[in-house]
């Protein structure tokens, strides 16, 4: 997993109905710690946990000053509790998958195109030089800041170290969220300050939604002020959603994909994916296996417009997500990149599909 998204797909705020793990908004907390007094077992375990923690912090160098600042901050969460055990079990597959349609409209509807407009504008000379590094476009960074948080508007308020030791103690999953804690003690050592770290009740904070862990690998420095501020500074977190698809494997110059049109004549079983990655197994099983573009021209599958097109020897895999007969997608390795960010088809497909509608 390059980071976000096994993880995301559960701390996203706005989460797709074909996610392998899915989420609702996050509901805004203003955090009020448990009172001192309080020493129900679920508070007493949790302090024991906590000790544990501690050593484990220690050992990878958290200094004591961190580790007593924070730790008698913290205080058991039940609301997060609520909140991850409403979820949908990681590997479990709904009868059925809804249209993709409505969830386009949705995501991709004129306040979005506009807003996205507005993030490129007020941007446009640092997104220009990050492409230029990376060859990340500029359109799919701010298409990720769109979907991720609404150009910033919501970035959810709860605290974010209380929220992963709490997930941790319980130990659902746990092997999930203690990293993402002692990943967010780093943070603070690295100097951020804890008043930055709040955001969804899953752990993922700032403008790009990321994971304590992501930060640390993937945050970049976009302004030139020496930090990776992805809470206030937009050019930080545009660079740091960069970063984040170069980690991932983005290959500069190739689109993510394109609109298409299927002959109801296709034989679909003898294209049918045999081989599927260890996770989202959901998601991929929707796939293809890959073709050429030439391949998929002589099968008679034909792009809609003219604005992105494909060279012949780009391999791509076909996606049909609202079924045969309906627009269907020539998806490539790009788009693979996008799903490593939030293993969703819905997500990845709106994102591109933004990202074109903000270029236009």
């Amino acid at each position: 997993m390059s980071a976000c998204l096994s993880l995301l797909a559960a701390a996203a705020l706005a989460a797709a109905p074909d996610q392998q793990v899915s989420a609702p908004s996050a509901p805004q907390e203003i955090v009020q710690p448990i009172p001192p007094e309080r020493t129900d077992a679920s508070d007493v375990g949790f302090h024991a946990y906590l000790d544990s923690l501690r050593q484990k912090a220690a050992d990878m160098g958290v200094s004591a000053a961190t580790m007593n600042a924070v730790f008698p901050t913290l205080s058991y969460n039940p609301r997060v509790i609520a909140l991850d055990r409403a979820q949908p079990g990681g590997g479990s597959f709904e009868a059925t998958i809804p249209p993709f349609e409505p969830y386009r409209r949705k995501h991709v509807d004129a306040a979005r195109i506009y807003g996205g407009q507005q993030a490129w504008r007020a941007n446009r000379a640092k997104l220009v030089a990050i492409e230029q590094q990376t060859g990340v476009p500029e359109a799919i960074m701010v298409a990720i800041y769109g979907h991720e948080t609404n150009y910033g508007r919501f970035t959810g308020d709860f605290d974010l170290l209380r929220a992963l030791a709490t997930l941790a103690y319980e130990g659902r999953r746990r092997e999930l969220f203690e990293p993402e804690f002692l990943a967010a003690l780093k943070m603070i050592e690295q100097g951020v300050p804890r008043k930055r770290l709040v955001g969804s009740w899953a752990g993922a904070t700032g403008y790009p939604q990321f994971l304590p862990s992501v930060y640390l690998r993937a945050a970049r420095d976009g302004d030139g002020d020496g930090g990776a501020d992805i809470w206030t500074s937009e050019a930080d977190a545009l660079a740091s959603i960069a970063g984040y698809f170069v980690d991932a494997g983005w290959r500069k110059g190739e689109p993510w994909g394109v609109a298409v049109s299927v002959p109801a004549s296709l034989d679909r079983s003898s294209l049918a994916n045999r081989t599927l990655p260890p996770r989202c197994e959901r998601v991929f099983a929707r796939h293809s296996r890959w073709l050429s573009m030439a391949e998929w021209r002589a099968l008679g599958v034909t792009t809609l417009g003219a604005r992105t097109t494909l060279p012949d020897d780009t391999l791509a895999t076909l996606l049909e997500p609202d079924g045969p007969g309906k627009t269907a997608y020539l998806l490539t390795s790009n788009y693979r990149a996008i799903l490593d960010y939030n293993c969703s088809n819905f997500y990845a497909l709106s994102v591109g599909l933004l990202a074109d509608r903000v270029s236009e």
